[in-house]
């Protein structure tokens, strides 16, 4: 690879994982906002175990799509 091959592909990396980033946010900010609870008081605040793997799951699902989706 050239310099500006390698400089068009760290530039095209980083900017899909920009994108990848903000619609993980996003879609994390609408389950959020789906649930009846607040997430985040309930795992931070009660401890609630079951809950955070439960979002440490679908985190990782929703990641694995957006990848996906990203890739091609």
């Amino acid at each position: 690879m050239t310099g500006i091959t390698t400089l068009a592909a760290v530039v095209n990396a980083v900017v899909y994982a920009f994108l990848g980033i903000i619609v993980f946010a996003l879609s994390f900010v609408v389950i959020d906002r789906l649930t009846p609870y607040a997430l985040w008081k309930e795992i931070i605040e009660d401890h609630n175990v079951a809950l955070a793997i439960v979002v440490a799951a679908m985190s990782l699902g929703i990641c694995v799509i957006i990848a996906a989706a990203i890739h091609g």
